[in-house]
């Protein structure tokens, strides 16, 4: 399969993006850019006047034989997962939807994984390219379409997780990997501190592990690969099936629809930890991801305590929903230089999406 889109109404719209972000420049406007709008909650709120950039949609390029995915940022995520799983591939860090709009563009600017993340790769890794307007208004292309095509600062993969504070993404080039070919979860009743044991001596086996997941009182372990290799893990491993249709499970999971997310008005924390950190004391109702690296915590204790508590343990905690701010675990000042003057680089105005990560940005 070899999926083409138009590539003149893609350059047609391109010119307008970049002629509106060159307006703004000379203006000194900031622009909030929006497209399926599903990842607004995270992060600081943006400011200024609204870039739409849902119309720069369609796939452009698909190779299933090189494992590569070309697409407009606009495009939304249902259509890019559809035409993979048409060729039996897919995108192996399991990207958050977080709503019916999402778009590719979010993804990487919000440079969100799923619950493969630690066993796959992150978004970032999966970026073999991307075309966008600077803060300036300038059309520009970095990377391309093959791994290890060009020396020198990987900007593509920077752009991941910079929620649109360094340019508007416009085309994004993907690493896409095969669909497993079977799956199986198998569940186990266990405290927080023997899942953390757990999911350390399973790291070590030879298995195909691709989720490794606890919350209230069980751990959920999803093998993904060659059935002969996950049937022989599940042999080993013991443990129980999933009741559920272990699919819904891990969407579940990954969306943050099960009732841990959905049913606590407090705010929700996303710590990062080394995966044998050991559990924060009477916290609050957690979960564990990630086999240990990612936490999920909802506390209304403040800020300043929860992410003391976390960076003694060589972490960081960011809020993932609620109105605490800062949202983001703040910078050293030698961090926040650093992306200061990568900032005035990329967008020397400061117009693209301001405040977004930081205030100081």
């Amino acid at each position: 399969m070899n999926a083409v889109a138009d590539p003149v109404g893609a350059m047609d719209q391109s010119n307008e993006i970049a002629d509106h972000v060159a307006q703004a420049f000379a203006a000194k406007t900031p622009l909030a850019i929006r497209a399926g709008d599903t990842k607004s909650f995270l992060g600081e709120i943006g400011r200024g006047e609204i870039l739409d950039v849902a119309g720069h949609s369609g796939i452009i390029s698909y190779e299933p034989g090189e494992l590569v995915l070309t697409a407009r940022a606009g495009t939304p995520l249902t259509e890019i997962e559809t035409t993979l799983a048409e060729a039996g591939q897919q995108l192996a860090f399991e990207p958050p939807h977080y709503g019916q709009g999402a778009t590719l563009g979010g993804v990487i600017a919000a440079g969100v994984s799923g619950p493969a993340r630690p066993f796959n790769g992150a978004a970032r890794d999966f970026v073999l390219g991307t075309r966008i307007v600077n803060g300036r208004g300038e059309c520009l292309r970095f990377g391309g379409e093959v791994m290890k095509n060009v020396a020198g600062y990987d900007v593509s993969r920077l752009l991941a997780g910079s929620f649109g504070t360094l340019g508007v993404l416009l085309d994004v080039s993907l690493k896409v990997l095969p669909a497993a070919h079977h799956q199986a979860t198998r569940v186990f009743e266990h405290s927080a501190e023997t899942a953390l044991d757990a999911f350390k001596r399973w790291r070590l086996r030879p298995w195909p592990i691709t989720g490794a997941y606890w919350e209230n009182g069980l751990t959920y372990l999803r093998l993904s690969g060659a059935e002969t290799a996950v049937r022989s893990a599940c042999e080993q491993l013991g443990g129980q099936s999933l009741a559920m249709d272990y699919r819904n499970f891990w969407t579940e999971v990954r969306e943050q629809t099960r009732p841990l997310f959905t049913q606590d008005e407090r705010p929700l924390w996303r710590l990062s930890l080394p995966p044998a950190a050991p559990l924060l004391d009477n916290a609050g109702p957690n979960a564990i991801d990630w086999g240990g690296a990612q936490r999920w915590l909802l506390s209304d204790e403040p800020a300043a305590t929860i992410r003391q508590r976390v960076a003694a343990q060589d972490g960081h905690a960011s809020v993932y929903r609620g109105h605490t701010t800062p949202r983001f675990h703040p910078l050293s000042k030698s961090l926040l230089a650093l992306h200061q003057r990568l900032k005035a680089s990329m967008d020397p105005a400061g117009i693209l999406n301001p405040g977004r990560l930081y205030p100081e940005l």
